[in-house]
């Protein structure tokens, strides 16, 4: 018995082996790659992942595009930090995509459910309507969290600029090492003004790239600061002097939210302690008595 376990332990680690080498360590593709020689892979065709996502883009060409809605989604895309160029034809092929696989996959297990024709047809239009629009959702939903990422590094990366441009940077030198700081603490507000940086390189004037970033990113907070600076520039007005006021202001302001934010919580934590912590309470101390009621005093009124 002993034997035959280990030889199937042998067969097993010898078979996954030979399946690893074969799919995952490829050392002659990997000498031909480093030496320049074509390989079988770039003979074959492109990856599976690749052909896939051309599909995709070719199924977002059958979807009727307006100006408008093509400037909202792109907009949105790029606050969602997707700026692919075809980015904007695969979230629409993904809506074609997900819009016919919803309700073939609703209407499939709903084979074995005895309902009528009528709300057969309802389920698999509402399974359509879902999976047409769930792409849109599923994007705003990746631009809401990078606007509270960009919201949350802000204040660090006023600060980080007050201190830049106190020390006697001027304010794109101070923008561009802010963006290699907070590089990794705060990739995506450190992304955004890797973009100003860009801009101004290509030849745009500070005004139009600082509006740029605010429109970008839609962050309410970030449009202030940008507003700030603008003004600051326009009116010849001390750069630091301006960035130090409003970090005060957004200090104050975000101790101000805090406050409210602890306001409400007394409030908010009504119905948690109403359904979840008074029927526990309830039944540790009125729960003995009640069962004690039943063992002795419902026996006596019974006897009597």
């Amino acid at each position: 018995m002993f034997l035959l376990t280990v030889l199937i332990f042998v067969a097993m680690v010898g078979a996954a082996t030979a399946v690893g080498m074969k799919l995952y360590i490829r050392p002659k593709e990997a000498m031909e790659r480093v030496v320049g020689v074509v390989g079988p892979a770039d003979v074959q065709g492109e990856h599976p992942s690749l052909a896939f996502h051309e599909i995709i883009k070719r199924l977002g060409n059958f979807v009727p595009q307006s100006p408008k809605d093509v400037t909202v989604m792109q907009r949105r895309l790029i606050r969602a930090g997707i700026r692919k160029e075809g980015a904007l034809k695969a979230l629409y092929g993904a809506k074609v995509a997900t819009g016919l696989i919803f309700p073939i996959l609703v209407l499939t297990l709903m084979t074995g459910v005895s309902t009528d024709s009528g709300n057969r047809i309802a389920v698999g239009l509402a399974a359509a309507a879902v999976g047409f629009f769930g792409p849109n959702e599923y994007v705003r939903r990746l631009a809401g969290r990078r606007q509270h990422q960009i919201a949350r590094g802000l204040p660090n990366a006023l600060d980080l600029l007050v201190v830049c441009v106190e020390s006697g940077l001027g304010l794109d030198q101070a923008i561009l090492q802010v963006s290699k700081e907070l590089e990794h603490a705060h990739p995506e507000i450190s992304e955004e003004f890797g973009f100003v940086n860009l801009e101004l390189k290509a030849g745009k004037r500070r005004v139009e790239a600082l509006r740029n970033l605010a429109e970008r990113t839609g962050v309410d907070d970030l449009k202030k600061l940008v507003a700030v600076l603008i003004q600051a520039d326009r009116f010849g007005t001390g750069v630091a002097q301006s960035l130090r006021a409003h970090a005060d202001f957004m200090r104050v302001q975000a101790r101000q939210v805090a406050e409210e934010k602890a306001a409400k919580l007394g409030v908010k934590l009504i119905f948690p302690i109403f359904f979840c912590i008074l029927p526990s309470l309830f039944l540790v101390t009125v729960g003995p008595v009640a069962m004690k009621i039943v063992r002795e005093l419902v026996p006596m009124m019974n006897n009597l």
